[in-house]
């Protein structure tokens, strides 16, 4: 971490190495953690600044895939995602990250979350840095429709489910066609048909300069409520 400098990284501020204090010291995000923003009741995040969170998460991890070493987390989650007063996301927690030397990474361990770990990483089969892309389209999935992926399932029925059955989330079908893509292209059983961070970059990028400013919907909608 100590060498890792992104705006959408969290940022190592010390370590603390005596036992038994052993600690990481990182900069404080206030607003905590994405899935607490997204989960919590009276959600007051707009479309708008829900995909502009979806590009800070991109950008991060576009920046650790092209760390040399490439860094590769594994562990890509909203629970894992940590936001400033400003909004802007930051990825945290590199507990389960793993440096790629060769094309598939040393570790094959399956700790993490099932919820939003791709399918390769399920079966316990090697894997590459486009198991962060599969689990990025959870998240961008969690953003749009504001639910909790396989809610109501237990890990193991995930693991069963999108490991060994090839299923995935239902997306909505008033989702952007453009968004749609974006997160059926990050969950291709293939990795390599997986994009890179740099290409959902690009797709994302031109749909928040076409979006309007959120203010005026939402507060019609509010209107509509009373």
């Amino acid at each position: 971490m100590k060498r890792l400098r992104h705006p959408n990284v969290v940022l190592l501020m010390g370590a603390v190495t005596r036992v038994p204090h052993l600690s990481i010291v990182t900069e404080f995000l206030p607003r905590g953690s994405l899935f607490r923003l997204i989960h919590r009741p009276n959600n007051q995040l707009d479309e708008k600044r829900r995909l502009r969170m979806a590009l800070d998460v991109a950008r991060g991890m576009n920046y650790l895939h092209n760390c040399t070493p490439m860094v590769v987390h594994r562990d890509l989650k909203s629970p894992n995602l940590l936001v400033d007063k400003n909004w802007v996301v930051k990825v945290c927690d590199f507990g389960l990250s793993r440096m790629k030397h060769n094309t598939f990474l040393s570790s094959r361990s399956t700790a993490g979350t099932a919820e939003w770990m791709a399918p390769e990483v399920l079966r316990n089969e090697p894997s590459d840095e486009k198991c962060d892309v599969f689990s990025f389209g959870v998240i961008l999935w969690e953003l749009c429709t504001l639910q909790q992926p396989w809610e109501g399932m237990n890990p193991m029925q995930v693991v069963g489910a999108v490991g060994f059955q090839h299923r995935r989330l239902d997306v909505p079908n008033n989702m952007d066609p453009v968004v749609t893509k974006i997160i059926q292209d990050c969950w291709e059983t293939d990795p390599k048909l997986r994009p890179s961070f740099s290409e959902i970059m690009a797709s994302l990028k031109p749909l928040l300069k076409s979006m309007p400013n959120a203010q005026a919907p939402r507060q019609r909608v509010s209107q509509n409520d009373q």
